[in-house]
């Protein structure tokens, strides 16, 4: 790549009676030249800015529409109009070898404007060239032969082979990071390999303890059917599921072993039998954790990500031996369009039509500003720990002519607690000048706002209280003004906390609750790994401790992935509910060296689930 080196930068500097060379003066062009590109490149990446779209004019010609694109050194590649071109006609089509093409453009500079040189020697040529013309230049290269540079993909995602043959090659890609409480989405992703006319069907099961799926389970079931592709063809399918916020900071995904099967044309083709891919859990916000990442690049991978060639499109041909045809021109899947800061007022405009978020384990809810009217309460926090707590802001109006001694009422508000036992705490929301900020700041006064009067001129003295109708899990709140006032509204925060019964204390939280492994008893090779799925029954789900009962039986990890001891034997594993260890349940791991699915008490004839028992508590 030629003038990819653009720091560190050098400027000319000045002095009295220094002489200027021609090398000062191109120092001095190349110092703000190669700055701006460097710019460019950090801000923006390669890619297409606008522009540049391939059409298929006829079998042999195509038209390049006029564009602006940015190479991966920060140049400006400008085709200021739009240029038909016999594909023959193009630099490279000569030393194409298979009908798959990738038509790229580059940044060229020529020089021009020839000129008489005054001071020129006899050793020197007559003329020179005044001006350098900053152009481009379009040429052919074999798809397999394009070079994409370095992807981040390789950093932030991870991926396994499910299967691979002469035809065909599958892998699941996955983050190598998730952020806990949040939606994540896995990728099945086919590739095609071959020109042969095979169809391809796949089918697996993923566990993935710490997830669950839609449906609420902890397993995926994965279905490719009927896959048809050309050659260099992609397939790709979603599998989404949710990340639980638990306490965790590694998690797997693990393919079943044995529950893979694919077939080419209804004929069986060699398959991954099982893998355990590891996850990291983070507690960070999807944002941040790609904002982190992207940041982590250092400045030598950056320059591999950038090349000189950036693609404009993929062109199949149809050759023969003294003629071709082009079959078809396809956008490429990388260097997309390039955002531009000047565009994100029209695009938020575009994206109104499109921005409903959807949530894939409920109902969807379109995202909206917040209300003004601020008597609607704040959903409850989504942590199972403030689970009983609510928070809101409300208003009580007070008109023009409110005395001392008026009394005002809010509106009903329901708290979202539901019915019960619960206290509501109120206290009067304002906005003062902050010194130590240099701004206004939001302050709350809970109980006599008559005690900050000094420090606070905004202050409105009156006395509340609070009716709680608990049958229907709503509250009143009154506002009796002990002076004259001029405000028009009053505003307060107000907090709720529901506080359990006594009944509830004593049993609610164990009675008719139990937890059971999905597969009670597994046959397994040692060392091989097996995930402990739970079934929750009469409970939501919740976090789950699993531990070994006897030192020696091998290992089990946080989340449920249990790993066989070299020695053969019957092993127990103790799985409880991390909040309530009294609803528990067991598991058992039978090692044998020559373990199959066909042995007795194996998981494909194993059944039965143990019951728990509770112990009885009397109300």
């Amino acid at each position: 790549m030629a003038n990819s080196q653009l720091y560190p930068f050098e400027r000319n500097r000045y002095y009295p009676g220094k002489m200027l060379t021609t090398a000062d003066f191109q120092a001095e062009q190349s110092y703000h030249i190669n700055k701006l590109r460097f710019l460019s490149s950090l801000m923006y990446g390669a890619g297409i800015v606008c522009g540049c779209t391939v059409v298929n004019l006829d079998d042999l010609s195509i038209l390049v529409e006029s564009g602006v694109v940015i190479d991966g050194t920060g140049r400006e590649i400008i085709i200021d109009s739009s240029t038909v071109k016999k594909l023959s006609a193009i630099e490279g089509f000569d030393q194409l070898q298979t009908d798959s093409a990738v038509l790229c453009v580059r940044y060229k500079e020529k020089d021009i404007h020839s000129v008489y040189a005054v001071s020129h020697k006899e050793s020197d040529q007559e003329y020179e060239f005044n001006r350098i013309s900053e152009g481009f230049e379009m040429f052919l290269i074999d798809k397999d032969d394009y070079n994409e540079g370095f992807s981040m993909e390789g950093e932030f995602l991870q991926s396994e082979f499910l299967f691979k043959s002469a035809n065909f090659e599958g892998t699941l890609i996955f983050p190598t990071t998730v952020c806990k409480g949040r939606n994540v989405k896995a990728m099945i992703k086919v590739t095609k390999l071959s020109d042969e006319d095979v169809k391809l069907s796949y089918k697996g099961v993923l566990d993935i303890p710490s997830f669950s799926s839609p449906e609420g389970t902890e397993q995926i079931d994965i279905e490719i059917d009927d896959v048809d592709l050309r050659k260099n063809g992609i397939f790709t399918k979603d599998v989404w599921m949710h990340c639980h916020d638990n306490g965790g900071i590694e998690s797997n995904i693990i393919l079943r072993s044995g529950s893979a099967q694919a077939f080419e044309n209804d004929k069986a083709i060699s398959v991954e039998n099982s893998f355990a891919m590891k996850v990291r859990l983070t507690e960070e916000a999807p944002q941040a954790l790609i904002g982190r990442e992207l940041g982590r690049l250092s400045l030598e991978m950056r320059q591999t990500m950038g090349s000189d060639a950036i693609m404009l499109a993929e062109i199949d041909l149809m050759r023969t031996d003294s003629a071709y045809v082009i079959e078809n021109i396809r956008e490429p899947k990388v260097n997309q369009y390039i955002d531009l800061p000047s565009q994100n007022a029209t695009r938020n405009e575009y994206m109104e039509f499109f921005d409903k978020e959807v949530d894939i384990f409920g109902a969807g809810k379109e995202k909206k500003a917040e209300p003004s009217s601020s008597t609607i309460p704040l959903p409850a926090p989504a942590s199972s720990e403030l689970k009983n707590v609510a928070t809101g802001v409300l208003e009580i109006p007070l008109g023009r002519e409110a005395k001392a001694g008026d009394i005002r009422y809010s509106g009903e508000i329901t708290h979202g607690l539901g019915s019960g036992n619960v206290y509501v705490s109120i206290g009067y929301e304002y906005l003062s000048q902050d010194q130590a900020l240099g701004a206004s700041a939001k302050s709350t006064v809970y109980g006599n706002p008559d005690l900050f009067s000094r420090q606070s001129q905004q202050l409105v003295d009156a006395e509340t209280a609070v009716r709680v109708l608990n049958d229907k899990g709503s509250f009143v709140v009154a506002a009796k003004l002990l002076h004259d006032v001029d405000f028009l509204v009053l505003t307060y925060r107000w907090v709720a906390i529901k506080f359990p019964s006594g009944e509830e204390l004593e049993a609610e939280d164990y009675y008719g609750k139990s937890i059971t492994a999905k597969t009670p008893t597994v046959v397994m090779r040692p060392r091989e790994n097996y995930y402990f799925g739970v079934q929750f029954n009469n409970m939501d789900p919740c976090s789950i401790t699993y531990e070994l009962t006897a030192p020696g039986s091998g290992e089990v990890s946080v989340d449920g992935v249990y790993t066989a001891p070299a020695k053969e034997g019957v092993y127990e594993v103790r799985i409880y509910c991390s909040d309530m260890p009294m609803v528990c349940t067991y598991a058992y791991a039978i090692v044998k060296t020559t373990a199959t699915e066909s042995d007795p008490g194996s998981i494909a004839e194993q059944e039965k689930e143990p019951i728990v028992k509770i112990p009885d508590i009397k109300l």
